[in-house]
């Protein structure tokens, strides 16, 4: 008898043990799924996993990916929606959550201010100029502005090789975001340089450490992590490697080219 009942309990003993298990796992990749949801994020840099538990379909994470891989960026929450089609419940769930770079921010508050500015019928009486011919004493005349800013301005400007976009005023070192639009008032980037892109896939570590955005060791870990997975097809892979500066990268499509 005893040997009866100890063959009658033992399947179901194991079968609920499994089953726990089971259960217990998915409540765990459950509970990780909801917390990926709880931080700040780049919309832009998306993944399949990521997509996934914000609640996305398979064709709406590929849109934005193709997006992407086309070295566009969305900017703003409708963007992002007429790009991957998803719908107004999931953008309002997952939008609060975006974490766009500062100096989009500071775009689209400066737009603000212009629209403002359209509504009540005052248009500007200043005449634009280009950023890229501004002169010392035309920087030193703006307030906020004095000798060393405007040298360091104008020293940037020239490892630049010139300003590609208005954008990059933000990246002058320890020039305030509101100093940096009232330039943007007067001068604009009207005459884009002409900017030899290289191709990541086969530039050299001193090549890729010669733009200003990345550094001598960001560079080599380019080439090393190019080197282990073959090709680089996206910029968005770039995020992967230790110290790249993820909040600049909207910058590196400017100097350079993925291979087609």
């Amino acid at each position: 008898m005893y040997q009866h009942y100890s063959k009658v309990y033992s399947a179901p003993l194991i079968l609920d043990n499994d089953i726990q298990v089971k259960i217990d796992s998915l409540k765990e990749e459950g509970e990780k799924k909801e917390s990926l949801n709880m931080f700040p994020f780049n919309p832009n840099f998306i993944s399949d996993y990521k997509g996934y538990t914000l609640g996305m379909s398979v064709e709406e994470i590929d849109r934005l990916h193709k997006y992407r891989d086309d070295d566009q960026f969305v900017n703003t929450k409708e963007e992002f929606q007429k790009v991957t089609g998803v719908s107004d419940s999931i953008l309002n769930l997952i939008s609060p959550y975006f974490k766009f770079p500062e100096w989009v921010n500071n775009q689209r508050n400066n737009l603000k201010d212009v629209t403002k500015q359209e509504k009540e019928n005052k248009p500007s009486s200043v005449v634009v100029k280009d950023l890229n011919q501004v002169t010392l004493e035309e920087l030193k005349s703006i307030n906020g502005i004095g000798d060393i800013l405007s040298e360091r301005i104008l020293k940037f400007r020239d490892r630049l090789g010139g300003f590609i976009v208005d954008e990059q005023l933000y990246d002058v070192y320890a020039l305030k975001p509101e100093v940096a639009e009232r330039i943007l008032k007067k001068y604009r980037v009207l005459k884009v340089p002409e900017i030899q892109k290289i191709d990541i896939n086969t530039a050299t570590a001193w090549e890729l450490s010669k733009i200003v955005y990345i550094s001598r060791g960001v560079a080599e870990g380019i080439v090393r992590y190019r080197n282990e997975k073959g090709e680089i097809l996206s910029f968005g892979e770039l995020i992967q490697i230790e110290n790249f500066p993820a909040d600049r990268i909207d910058r590196i499509p400017l100097y350079l080219s993925l291979k087609k």
